[in-house]
C-alpha cells in the first residue's frame, strides 16, 4: 500500500507508523497514541462535557482504531480517520445516554444499547416498576458475577457503589490509568456477555 503523495510530512509519518503497527510493533502503537491522545480527548470533551466520559471514549477510539488498522485506507490522513472514529463514538455515547435516561429497560434495550446496562434509575417508582428494577438489577449482578474477579470488582465499585475513578484507584491501590483501562475492558466483556444472552433469549422464541 502506497502513501498518498499529497500528504503532509506529518501524515506521511503517520502512514509509516500505521504500516509498522500492522506488523505488531508496539512502539508504533505507542507513538500514534502519544501523538493524538490529547487532541482526541479535548475534542471529545467538548462534545460530552465530562472528563471521565471523554477519557473512556478516547480509550475506546484508540482500541477501535488499532483493532481495525487493516480497514484504514490512505486516501485520507490517519488523523482524519482517527478523529472520525472519535466523533462517531461521541455521537453514539450521547445517543445511548439519552436513551438510557428515558427508560428503565436496563437489560432488554437491544444489542446496540450497551450503555443502558449501567444506567439504573433512582427515581421514585411504583410497586410494579420497583419489582421490575429489582429483578433486572439481580440479573445484571448475576452476569457480573461471571466476569473475572478484577473486572467484577471494578464494575461494582464504579456502577453500583458509584465511586469516581480516583476513589477506585485509591481504594484498590492501583494507578489511575490502570483503573480506566481495566474498566474499559470489563465493560467490553460485560457487553459481550449481555449481547450473547440477548441473542440466546431471542432464539428461544
Amino acid at each position: 500500500m502506497e502513501v498518498n503523495p499529497n500528504f503532509s510530512d506529518n501524515a506521511k509519518n503517520d502512514f509509516s507508523l500505521v504500516e509498522r503497527a500492522k506488523t505488531g510493533e508496539q512502539k508504533a502503537y505507542a507513538e500514534l497514541m502519544q501523538r493524538y491522545k490529547d487532541s482526541i480527548f479535548f475534542m471529545v470533551l467538548k462534545m460530552v462535557n465530562n472528563k471521565d466520559d471523554a477519557m473512556d471514549i478516547t480509550v475506546t477510539t484508540f482500541a477501535k482504531a488499532f483493532e481495525n488498522l487493516e480497514k484504514y485506507r490512505p486516501e485520507f490522513a490517519f488523523s482524519t480517520w482517527l478523529f472520525r472514529i472519535a466523533t462517531n463514538g461521541s455521537i453514539d455515547f450521547i445517543r445511548k445516554k439519552k436513551i438510557a435516561t428515558t427508560s428503565i429497560d436496563v437489560l432488554n434495550g437491544g444489542e446496540n444499547n450497551e450503555d443502558r446496562v449501567f444506567e439504573i434509575k433512582s427515581d421514585v417508582l411504583n410497586p410494579e416498576e420497583t419489582s421490575i428494577k429489582k429483578q433486572q438489577t439481580e440479573q445484571l449482578k448475576e452476569i457480573i458475577d461471571k466476569l473475572p474477579p478484577r473486572y467484577k470488582t471494578l464494575i461494582i465499585l464504579r456502577y453500583f457503589d458509584e465511586l469516581s475513578y480516583e476513589e477506585i484507584a485509591e481504594q484498590l491501590d492501583l494507578p489511575l490509568g490502570t483503573v480506566k483501562a481495566q474498566l474499559f475492558r470489563g465493560r467490553d466483556l460485560l457487553s459481550n456477555v449481555l449481547s450473547k444472552r440477548l441473542k440466546s433469549e431471542k432464539s428461544d422464541f
